[in-house]
């Protein structure tokens, strides 16, 4: 958590109750395009802080339940989202030359995390919100080939539960994992709660059409015949599997400083 944003003016605020720090780590997994599934083989790192302010914001989940929502703030010095290219094939064409008869698509942030809810995990409830897009590589796409972008962005909001997609597509369930809280072993007070092999999915986002590939946009319309797009609500998908999430709270910054600080001497 050496990156975790502790100095930031929202974690630094006296008047919060909570602060805290996450990792999260997916090591598989599926993200389907309209037609396309792009598989997840390369780890997908999440890191941001995150902060519970004097409003005490909650959220009550289909159960009657309720658990605090979270402010996040941006790593420092580091990427929120981390994750590598995949490669998929162009339907109908053999692929013998990456990058020219396939396409190398990377999953990249297209605005802030929001609505944080750890304790969703398990709940019929996303756990959090995230607005991506994906950048498509080709040698004819140019640089600038997106599905998705900051304005008209992929919003996936991702659970452990169960979704609830609009007919016809059918509900998916996710898995909380294991589940581990603990106190700091340095004897801060700080809290460290674990979710280990967690999936999260979604299948209630809607996908934009293809924007600025080829020369001035002019491969758009193939990319959209191609991968089934635009797609409203329901006709794609995201599953995050293996997915490993470290969080630590604490009621005071500089409580979780010293935390943070002992850990890294060890």
């Amino acid at each position: 958590m050496g990156n975790c944003p502790i100095a930031s003016g929202p974690l630094q605020e006296p008047s919060d109750l909570q602060v805290g720090c996450v990792v999260s780590v997916t090591r598989a997994g599926t993200f389907t395009i309209g037609t396309t599934t792009v598989p997840l083989t390369s780890p997908i790192t999440l890191q941001f802080g995150v902060y519970w302010d004097k409003s005490a914001p909650q959220v009550t989940f289909p159960d009657g339940s309720s658990a605090n929502q979270y402010a996040t703030v941006a790593p420092s010095g580091a990427k929120l989202l981390t994750a590598q290219p995949a490669q998929i094939t162009i339907p109908g064409i053999i692929n013998f030359l990456p990058g020219l008869t396939s396409v190398f698509a990377q999953v990249e942030l297209a605005g802030q995390v929001t609505d944080f809810t750890p304790l969703a995990a398990g709940e019929s409830y996303p756990v959090f919100k995230l607005p991506v897009k994906l950048h498509l590589y080709n040698a004819f796409f140019g640089g600038n080939c997106y599905i998705g972008s900051n304005s008209s962005p992929i919003v996936l909001r991702p659970t452990t539960g169960t979704t609830a997609p609009p007919a016809p597509a059918q509900p998916m369930t996710g898995d909380p994992g294991t589940i581990a809280v603990n106190t700091d072993p340095n004897g801060f007070g700080s809290v460290i709660a674990s979710f280990s092999g967690a999936t999260l999915v979604d299948n209630t986002f809607a996908v934009p059409g293809a924007s600025g590939c080829g020369l001035g946009g002019s491969l758009d319309w193939i990319i959209d015949l191609a991968m089934g797009i635009p797609a409203g609500a329901g006709k794609g998908s995201v599953s995050f599997q293996r997915t490993d999430t470290s969080l630590a709270l604490d009621d005071s910054v500089s409580d979780l400083t010293g935390a943070l600080n002992a850990s890294a001497g060890h």
